[in-house]
């Protein structure tokens, strides 16, 4: 893994699923001259609330904000990836939604929350993988896309540069043991 070598800035033109998906392609395009030979993979990761575009927080109170915002809603998690093969000049887009309700949860656990380092650096200001899953109250859609990266999207994308896949995608997906996944076995 490697930090892509450019920012991750918002547009205003952009469409929350455009976003996602332009910031990925923005990350793996950043690292083609380090590694023109290589698969690169970038993606991001953004919370879509009714056309509102949601990042990371900037700050312990923009953490406490955002989660204000969400309580007792629906919103979706959006992840864009974007795999590029300098060389050839193949590249591979993907985005996954992924439907998300928020428990009414009280001012206390919001404010705690907020005060924990999970928030920081996640969309959305939660972690829905660690204990920011006690927020959640119910998860519709693929559970790894929504952690930040869609794995069946990097199978596919591997597949159309043609390159093997050794894991048994289907058995991750049935044993659901990554992460707290089984939490969301509702």
């Amino acid at each position: 893994m490697v930090s892509p070598q450019t920012t991750e800035k918002s547009e205003a033109a952009w469409s929350p699923p455009e976003e996602a998906l332009c910031l990925a392609k923005r990350k793996a395009a950043s690292l083609a001259d380090r590694f023109p030979t290589a698969v690169l993979l970038g993606s991001d990761t953004l919370i879509n609330l009714e056309g509102q575009k949601i990042g990371k927080p900037k700050d312990r109170a923009d953490a406490r904000q955002i989660l204000g915002r969400l309580r007792g809603r629906t919103h979706h998690v959006l992840t864009g990836l974007a795999m590029l093969h300098p060389a050839s000049g193949k590249s591979f887009a993907w985005v996954e939604a992924v439907q998300i309700t928020m428990r009414n949860f009280s001012d206390a656990e919001a404010d705690a929350y907020a005060a924990s380092d999970e928030s920081w650096d996640k969309a959305g200001a939660y972690c829905l993988q660690a204990t920011g899953r006690l927020l959640i109250e119910r998860l519709e859609g693929d559970y790894p896309a929504a952690v930040g990266l869609p794995l069946k999207a990097v199978v596919e994308g591997l597949r159309s540069f043609e390159v093997p896949v050794r894991v048994d995608l289907d058995a991750i997906y049935q044993e659901r043991n990554f992460l707290n996944w089984r939490t969301y076995d509702r």
